[in-house]
């Protein structure tokens, strides 16, 4: 029996990470991977250890491009003999946030560090790590050659770093989790394949980085960040995959274990005044609400212009100026000053951002009574909505 999609996802980490470090290169790692992939799809016969299987390929592959390269039967006895280097302790998990590590290698620039971690962590094709980004496909694929090769150059050969450097790169790491959980958040919420699935990918790592750290409250509150947001994504949808607010979601759908980790996690690390431990703090006063009436967004203002004195990126000052708005709502005052931030943030922010701030905006004027206002402004962001979104933004026209 052909293995599942969900069995190639699992076993892409794995099988990068041995074959890199056979062949002493991140770029060769995962062509070789994908070529035993590839062949593992069209296998007729039954594969019992995904892993093993293509690993061994890999393997087989590389001795056969080194043989033709090679000027010796020497160099070649010596390259066939070598074990693949695994760690025993290592599982599939492991393997993902060991790839991360070598992808956050500080030679490396945000965006680059990105690009790689959602191609080869992740497994995504570069034509939809593009769309995800929101950037153009060659932008992403030259991207992506220049960081394997600024790899290549800075550490001589694939090697995962161990200690002091480890930890220094902790935090590329938490951020790389962060951007590929905001992604799933933002695009991905209801993936169409299990390879796509950038959530599920984000609960991975995270859990994996926890484990790595069980000391660190931020690996810990960004795991809980992760496991509320995944709790809440079954009812985020209608029956005809319209996505939907806040005040129309129904609370019963949510995934009750996960939800109960993430709030464990969550009140393990409030109030110790990282990032991730404020964002949690928010996603676990959001779910704790009995409903979307009682939510407490007098707090989750105040905690959200917390991270905004930590963070002022784009992406916090929209959320900001959305609890903002949803808080004045509740005190029966106009929303002036979070409609005015957000309209700021349409003209300067990423477009990401932007699309964000219109979204907010339309649904401020649309609590407010102003539902021409809110018509014409999900009219012009509905195109470029994911599908369910946009379903969405066209259903409140037709309310209006």
């Amino acid at each position: 029996m052909r293995p599942s999609d969900e069995q190639f996802r699992a076993a892409w980490p794995s099988v990068v990470r041995q074959l890199a470090a056979f062949a002493g290169s991140l770029d060769a790692g995962e062509e070789l991977a994908a070529e035993a992939i590839a062949r593992a799809v069209e296998q007729q016969r039954p594969i019992d250890d995904l892993v093993a299987w293509c690993t061994t390929v890999g393997r087989r592959l590389h001795v056969d491009a080194v043989r033709s390269r090679a000027a010796g039967e020497r160099a070649m006895g010596e390259l066939a003999r070598r074990p693949p280097a695994e760690p025993a302790s290592l599982g599939v998990d492991d393997d993902r946030y060991a790839l991360l590590l070598v992808a956050c290698d500080p030679v490396l620039g945000f965006a680059s560090r990105l690009v790689v971690a959602l191609r080869v962590v992740c497994g995504l094709p570069t034509a939809r790590i593009a769309w995800h980004l929101g950037i153009d496909p060659r932008a992403a694929s030259a991207r992506l050659t220049r960081a394997k090769r600024a790899l290549a150059a800075g550490a001589g050969r694939f090697e995962v770093p161990e200690g002091d450097a480890r930890a220094e790169r902790l935090p590329a790491v938490l951020e790389c989790i962060a951007v590929v959980h905001a992604v799933s958040q933002r695009d991905a919420l209801r993936p169409g394949a299990p390879a796509d699935d950038l959530g599920r990918s984000a609960l991975t790592l995270a859990r994996a980085v926890q484990r790595a750290h069980p000391a660190e409250p931020e690996a810990e509150a960004l795991l809980a960040l992760v496991l509320l947001a995944l709790a809440r994504r079954p009812a985020r949808f209608d029956a005809h995959g319209v996505a939907l607010p806040l005040d129309e979601v129904d609370r019963s759908r949510w995934d009750r274990a996960l939800l109960l980790a993430g709030l464990e996690h969550a009140a393990a690390t409030a109030g110790t005044g990282g990032r991730f431990a404020i964002e949690a703090s928010i996603a676990a006063l959001h779910v704790a609400a009995r409903s979307a009436a009682a939510t407490d967004w007098v707090t989750i203002s105040a905690l959200h212009a917390r991270l905004l004195a930590i963070r002022p990126s784009a992406a916090a000052r929209a959320a900001a100026a959305i609890a903002q708005g949803h808080a004045a709502l509740r005190a029966g005052t106009d929303p002036v000053e979070a409609e005015d931030a957000l309209r700021a943030l349409e003209l300067e922010g990423s477009a990401a951002s932007r699309r964000d701030a219109t979204l907010a905006l339309a649904d401020l004027a649309w609590r407010s009574g102003r539902r021409v206002e809110a018509a014409e402004r999900y009219a012009a962001i509905a195109d470029e909505l994911p599908a369910s979104l946009a379903a969405f933004a066209r259903r409140r026209i037709r309310e209006s």
